[in-house]
């Protein structure tokens, strides 16, 4: 719904589709996959460590479209504490927004802003997530129900910039986590990651590097 690192938008339409009326995200960030098509209409549950995430997140829940719009816009070297009415939620949803792929929310409007044009599509896609269960926390305290389980962690090469990054993860340890999950699991990568078996899915040009997205499911 807003622009985020790693944000799954330019392949989002090659994974598969969910096979189960609940859909989990333990890795939540932007949730673009509960928002693809009518994913949204199922019983979706979003997790997330980060905590600004979570709270924009719950701000969102509650927003009204007109709430969204009368936001104020940006330009370029414009900053977000120019704005002393504004929330933090709402600094923080206009942070992330105002140097497009960033990991955390900015302060100062760069030229690959695109806060501007995100505005309004936000405010045409609340209603979709009112019923979701927003939730801070680790992915392993999740309950192992039968679910479409779309994980899509810090990757083992280039998940270095998140708040919780990389680092903090074991991968031989979520690789068993995935693959004891009830119901039908989607794990992404790219092909530079080894701790499962990983087939490729789609080349992605990013700003800097030529990556190949890839795929690990048990269907």
């Amino acid at each position: 719904m807003w622009s985020y690192y790693g944000r799954k938008t330019k392949v989002i339409d090659c994974y598969p589709s969910p096979k189960h009326d609940k859909i989990i995200e333990p890795f939540a960030g932007t949730a673009v996959y509960s928002l693809y098509q009518d994913n949204w209409k199922k019983d979706v549950l979003l997790v997330d460590k980060y905590d600004i995430i979570i709270d924009v997140w719950h701000y969102l829940q509650q927003a009204s479209p007109q709430d969204i719009m009368s936001l104020p816009e940006m330009n370029y070297h414009d900053n977000v504490d120019m704005h002393t009415q504004l929330t933090k939620e709402e600094k923080w949803l206009i942070g992330f927004n105002i140097n497009g792929g960033s990991a955390q929310p900015k302060k100062t409007t760069m030229k690959f802003n695109v806060w501007n044009r995100t505005k309004p599509v936000i405010a045409e896609n609340l209603y979709k997530i009112k019923h979701w269960k927003i939730v801070k926390g680790d992915f392993r305290t999740i309950e192992n129900v039968e679910a479409t389980w779309f994980i899509d962690p810090p990757y083992q090469y280039g998940g270095e910039y998140y708040r919780f990054n990389n680092k903090s993860i074991y991968y031989p340890g979520l690789s068993e986590w995935c693959k004891t999950r009830n119901g039908q699991i989607i794990v992404c990568e790219n092909t530079k990651a080894d701790w499962m078996d990983f087939k490729p899915l789609k080349k992605m040009k990013g700003i800097l590097h030529t990556t190949t997205e890839a795929i690990w499911t048990n269907e």
